[in-house]
């Protein structure tokens, strides 16, 4: 990972990127090795530092109304190899290493495993790993 010990102390990096009004950006997680896309979350000032900090992947989970650090339930976590915004500074870009190769809680590697075909919504990946073993059965 990159060293940002330099660059996160001091917020000023924080109040470059352009907050929802509700205080989040949209985080999209990629490979690092292969640019796959792996996921999209939310992120808000508090876990866009505690990334940048510790680096692993931390979101905002909006529905909890809390961090979610990525991998706590799963061990599926996300090693944070950089971390980049947008022309627009509206969007962050995770590249990360995927820790269990698995980075969906459908058990599947991306969150985007469905493609548009003849108007339908299409399951293209395979489950890698059944998310009652992934997470325990309710």
């Amino acid at each position: 990972m990159q060293d940002y010990s330099d660059n996160v102390e001091t917020p000023d990096w924080l109040d470059t990127v352009r907050w929802t009004p509700d205080g989040l950006v949209p985080a999209i997680a990629q490979d690092a090795e292969t640019g796959d896309i792996l996921m999209m979350a939310w992120m808000n000032r508090e876990s866009l530092r505690l990334t940048a900090e510790e680096g692993h992947a931390i979101y905002w989970s909006r529905s909890r109304g809390q961090l979610w650090r990525k991998g706590e339930t799963s061990g599926h976590e996300q090693v944070i190899r950089d971390i980049r915004l947008d022309c627009d500074e509206d969007v962050i870009l995770l590249k990360v290493e995927q820790k269990g190769g698995i980075a969906c809680h459908t058990g599947r590697r991306s969150c985007f495993y469905r493609s548009l075909k003849d108007g339908q919504w299409v399951s293209v990946d395979p489950v890698i790993k059944d998310p009652d073993a992934i997470y325990g059965s309710n």
